[in-house]
C-alpha cells in the first residue's frame, strides 16, 4: 500500500517479491532496493515489485554510519537535512568504499560518499553535453567540463560488491566498469560513474562527520574484534587487526608486511623485511593534535631520488587514526615535522612557472622526485608494499604545504603545514625523546627580515657543525636509538597517500 509521510514525498511500501517482507520506498527518485530480510534485489515500476536477482552479503566496515541515520549539511546556502536511505560498496583494485544514498527534504537523492573515514558529499550533476570515453580521461592531466577545469586524478575499473536499502541506481553485481575521478583547485569533486548508459555524474567536496551533526550512528560497542585475529602466514605469531578499513598489515614478530586484500581468513601473502627501522612515536600512541585525538597506527620509512642526482635521501611517515576525521600523516624530515591528510580537490599547476593555486594559495615547487617504500610497520588503508614506488612533488607557501603523489592510475595530493617539534614531544607525551625529535622548527618568512650579521655568521657557523656530524654519524646510525631518516641533504615529502577516488 502506498503511505503518506512527513513532507511531500509518498512513502511506498509493499511486499518483497522474494520472501514477502515489507519493501520501502521513500523517494520517488528510487527504482531500486535491496530487501533487509531475504537480500532480494527488487526493482520498481510504479507501484509493481519485481525481483530481479539477489544481492551479495554486506562486507562489514564498522562504519559508524548506517540506515536511516539523519543529519544536517549546508546547501546553496541552506541548512538542509538529509537521511542515509541506502548503501552501495564497491571495490576497486586497490581497496573498497561506501556510497550512502542520502535523501534530501524534497526527496531528491545525493550521495555521502566513505572511504577510510573520510567522506564526500555530492548530488547530481548532469553535464552539458554528452561525455567522452572513460580512456579519454588520462591520469595527470586536466578536462573541463560544464566550462570548469578539473585535473584528472583517477581512472579505474571498479565493480558493485553489495548494497542495500534503497537506490536510485545499481550497477550490475560484482561487473567491472570504469569510474573517472576530476578534482577543482577550489575543493571540488567530479564523480563520472560508467555503470550506467549515458555515464551519470556528481559533483561534491569533502565534510567533516562531526560537522554533519548526525544522529542515530551505530552503537561502536557492538564491534566484533574477534574475527580480525589470524596467525602470521611466515612464522605463525598472532596477529590482530584493529581497523576495519585495514588492506596490509606488519606481524610484530617477524616484520613480514602481509596482504590483506583478500579479507582476514583469504589467502594471505606476506614479505619478509629486513633491517627494521626503529619508530621514534611508539604504534598505539595516543596524540592531540590541532585540536583532535590521534592514533598511531602505521609508520612507514621512505627513500627519495631527484633526477640527475645521485644520492638518496630519506623520511619517516606516521600513519594517524581519528574516528571522526578519518586518516593524516605526521611526517618526519630533515626539513622538520608536518602534519597533512589527503585533500578532495587537486590544484592548479603551472609547470613552467613550477606553481601549485589551491583555495586561493599560490604554492611554490620545492621537490621533484622518485618516491620508494622501505620499511613499514603497523596497520595501512592501502596495500602497502616495500619497493612501493610513486612519482613526487612537494610545493610550499611559508608554513603551508602540499604533496603530489603519482602511480599510472592516480594523482593524489595532501595538504598541510609544518609543526614544531616540541609540539610533537607534547601532543604524544615524549619529553624523554625531545633531544631525538628536534628538528628545524618553522618559522614565518618574515622572521628573518631583522637578521644580522653575527647571527649569519653563527648559523652558518652551526651548519657547519652540524654537516660534519651528519657526515659522522651517516655511517653510524644506530635505528633502535637516532631518527637515521633525518640524514638526508635534499627534497623531501610531506607526505600523504589515498587509494583513489572522490568518493574517499
Amino acid at each position: 500500500m502506498a503511505e503518506e509521510a512527513p513532507g511531500t514525498q509518498r512513502h511506498y511500501r509493499a511486499p518483497c517479491p522474494g520472501c514477502g517482507a515489507p519493501v520501502e520506498f521513500r523517494s520517488a527518485q528510487s527504482a531500486y532496493a535491496v530487501c533487509g530480510y531475504c537480500h532480494s534485489t527488487v526493482a520498481r515500476s510504479g507501484e509493481v515489485l519485481s525481483r530481479i536477482g539477489k544481492m551479495a552479503e554486506l562486507f562489514d566496515d564498522h562504519s559508524p554510519l548506517q540506515l536511516m541515520a539523519s543529519g544536517r549539511i549546508a546547501l546553496a546556502g541552506q541548512d538542509t537535512a538529509f537521511t542515509l536511505v541506502g548503501r552501495l560498496q564497491y571495490k576497486a583494485s586497490v581497496g573498497t568504499w561506501t556510497e550512502w544514498s542520502a535523501m534530501l527534504p524534497d526527496g531528491t537523492l545525493a550521495w555521502l560518499g566513505e572511504d577510510n573515514g573520510a567522506y564526500v558529499f555530492s548530488q547530481p550533476q548532469p553535464p552539458h553535453k554528452p561525455l567522452p570515453a572513460a580512456s579519454a580521461f588520462t591520469v595527470g592531466k586536466s578536462a573541463t567540463i560544464n566550462g570548469k577545469p578539473y585535473a584528472i586524478a583517477f581512472n579505474e575499473q571498479v565493480a558493485l560488491i553489495a548494497a542495500e536499502g534503497e537506490l536510485p541506481k545499481l550497477p550490475p553485481l560484482g561487473q567491472a566498469f570504469a569510474m573517472v575521478e576530476l578534482r577543482s583547485a577550489d575543493g571540488e569533486v567530479l564523480s563520472l560513474d560508467y555503470g550506467s548508459t549515458p555515464p551519470a555524474a556528481s559533483l561534491g567536496r569533502a565534510v567533516r562527520l562531526e560537522d554533519l551533526r548526525l544522529t542515530g550512528l551505530r552503537d561502536e560497542s557492538a564491534r566484533d574484534e574477534k574475527a580480525r585475529q589470524f596467525n602470521c602466514p611466515h612464522c605463525g605469531a598472532p596477529v590482530q587487526v584493529a581497523l576495519a578499513s585495514t588492506r596490509s598489515i606488519t606481524c610484530g614478530s617477524c616484520h613480514s608486511i602481509i596482504d590483506l586484500g583478500s579479507g582476514v581468513g583469504g589467502e594471505l601473502r606476506s614479505a619478509l623485511q629486513d633491517e627494521p627501522v626503529q619508530p621514534l612515536i611508539p604504534l598505539g600512541s595516543m596524540g592531540l593534535l590541532q585540536g583532535a585525538r590521534w592514533q598511531v597506527v602505521g609508520f612507514q620509512h621512505r627513500m627519495g631520488l631527484a633526477p640527475g642526482d645521485d644520492e638518496q635521501f630519506g623520511w619517516t611517515e606516521y600513519l594517524l587514526y581519528n574516528l571522526q576525521r578519518g586518516f593524516a600523516f605526521l611526517v618526519d624530515s630533515q626539513e622538520g615535522w608536518s602534519v597533512v591528510a589527503p585533500t578532495t580537490g587537486a590544484p592548479l599547476v603551472n609547470e613552467a612557472r613550477g606553481t601549485a593555486v589551491y583555495q586561493g594559495t599560490v604554492y611554490q615547487q620545492q621537490y621533484a622526485y622518485q618516491a620508494e617504500t622501505t620499511y613499514a610497520e603497523g596497520e595501512f588503508y592501502w596495500p602497502v608494499a616495500r619497493g612501493q614506488k610513486t612519482s613526487n612533488r612537494d610545493y610550499a607557501a611559508g608554513n603551508k604545504l602540499l604533496s603530489m603523489e603519482r602511480t599510472p592510475t592516480e594523482v593524489t595530493w595532501s595538504a598541510g603545514s609544518r609543526i614544531a617539534s616540541d609540539a610533537v614531544a607534547q601532543a604524544f607525551k615524549l619529553d624523554d625523546k625531545k633531544d631525538l625529535l628536534k628538528r628545524s622548527d618553522p618559522a614565518p618568512l618574515s622572521a628573518a627580515k631583522g637578521v644580522g650579521c653575527g647571527t649569519i655568521v653563527l648559523v652558518v657557523f652551526v651548519v657547519m657543525v652540524l654537516l660534519i656530524l651528519l657526515t659522522t654519524c651517516s655511517t653510524r646510525c644506530d635505528p633502535r636509538y637516532e631518527n637515521c631518516a633525518a640524514s638526508r641533504t635534499s627534497g623531501g615529502s610531506y607526505g600523504g597517500f589515498s587509494t583513489g577516488g572522490g568518493h574517499k
